[in-house]
């Protein structure tokens, strides 16, 4: 057997063409791929009845960037998840680094909904928490 590789972070949406225009343009993040997945073998490998989604990778233009975001769309649509709180058991988010938090936090559309300012936490690392349409958090913290 060979040792486990980061492939993909997914995160779940409700609306894939909104969440790819959310994560192109405030991340800067490229379609690399898009596709479509069902049947009954899909259906048993997530738990689901009748399953089927959509799917879009999105990967950054950044050296030493190999993991892909795959934001997914699920028919059927799930109930949402409560309101993302990250000291909550099983919560996650996904982390992007760029060159300047701050910066990039200028750099936000008015309508991008952030949990604060950008912050320095004791450990010099300074973050800055974004909110996607469906309430998933993105971490953005220094490279």
């Amino acid at each position: 057997m060979s040792d486990p590789t980061p492939h993909h972070v997914g995160v779940t949406v409700s609306d894939l063409d909104r969440a790819v225009d959310f994560y192109t343009k405030t991340f800067g993040l490229t379609v690399a791929a898009e596709f479509a997945v069902g049947g009954e073998a899909f259906a048993d490998a997530v738990a689901v009845d009748g399953a089927s989604a959509d799917f879009a990778h999105l990967v950054a233009d950044g050296e030493g960037a190999e993991t892909i975001v795959e934001l997914v769309a699920y028919e059927p649509e799930g109930e949402p998840t409560p309101d993302s709180e990250l000291n909550r058991p099983g919560a996650i988010h996904l982390g992007l680094s760029v060159d300047d938090v701050e910066g990039f936090y200028r750099t936000l559309e008015d309508d991008v909904e952030t949990l604060s300012e950008p912050r320095t936490t004791e450990s010099g690392t300074t973050i800055l928490f974004v909110v996607d349409p469906d309430g998933n958090l993105i971490e953005v913290l220094d490279a």
